[in-house]
């Protein structure tokens, strides 16, 4: 029987301030969490300056060994804000300003002082590509074959991934359940793992903590079939209790 079709995505984080520490992003979590929904998993995330060198061949890289490609960052009104231009250049493509991009900031900025020549900017797109509605602001995101340009705005981000919802071929959601116990992983490190090895199609992760004086952990099973997970949860419960370790159901 041939393994369900894995799509894959890659997060690309554009910015200086990113790199710098004046920023944190909190997009990686919100476009994992909406790519699980898709049935698309985040395989890999990199963060990269405002260079156009640097963020060309990052595209070029992750664009090709992905289903899709979302980047944020760097599609605003400012002289650094070079996104636009370097996917552009990633592709091969000239940059043009998209006709319905313009008339949608137009009617946002009628009465907020005209659409100025640096929020022009925000309606310029590599040619030949396409529109991600931004219901919020009025600059659009931006789509280029399997490449989606995003805000770097995680509120405007996450309007633009609502606006694509249900419209991306993907699989089935990853599904997930947690159990944690007061014990250290290195004490079952090989039970989890014969546990895994047991249940085709499930993963475990192991997350360590140290609170009130004890040493725990949480086991995140992973699968995207139901009765799999079930299966693997209920085992992996068996067996620590087993053990004479008490198991808590969605984590400590």
């Amino acid at each position: 029987m041939n393994a369900p079709r894995i799509w894959t995505a890659a997060l690309l984080v554009i910015g200086d301030e990113i790199l710098s520490g004046r920023t944190q992003d909190r997009n990686v979590a919100q476009v994992a969490q909406w790519l699980n929904g898709e049935g698309i998993r985040l395989a890999e995330v990199r963060v990269v300056a405002d260079v156009e060198s640097a963020i060309v061949e990052a595209v070029n890289i992750l664009r090709t060994r992905n289903d899709y490609l979302f980047t944020t960052g760097g599609i605003g009104p400012t002289h650094d804000d070079i996104t636009v231009d370097a996917i552009a250049a990633a592709h091969g493509l000239s940059v043009v300003v998209h006709p319905d991009a313009r008339a949608v900031l137009e009617r946002h900025y009628e009465t907020r002082g005209g659409l100025t020549e640096a929020r022009l900017r925000m309606a310029r797109v590599p040619d030949g590509a396409t529109l991600i509605e931004n219901a919020m602001s009025g600059a659009p995101g931006i789509r280029l074959g399997n490449v989606f340009i995003l805000a770097g705005v995680p509120h405007i981000a996450a309007l633009m991934l609502e606006s694509l919802t249900g419209t991306l071929e993907g699989g089935r959601p990853m599904l997930s359940r947690t159990l944690g116990c007061w014990v250290p992983e290195s004490e079952i490190a090989d039970l989890l793992g014969a546990t895994e090895k047991a249940h085709a199609g499930c993963q475990i992760g192991s997350y360590p903590f140290f609170r009130e004086g004890r040493v725990g952990a949480n086991f995140v099973i992973r699968s995207t079939e139901a009765e799999g997970l079930d299966a693997c949860a209920a085992d992996l419960t068996r067996q620590l209790t087993a053990l004479g370790h008490q198991v808590v159901a969605d984590g400590i």
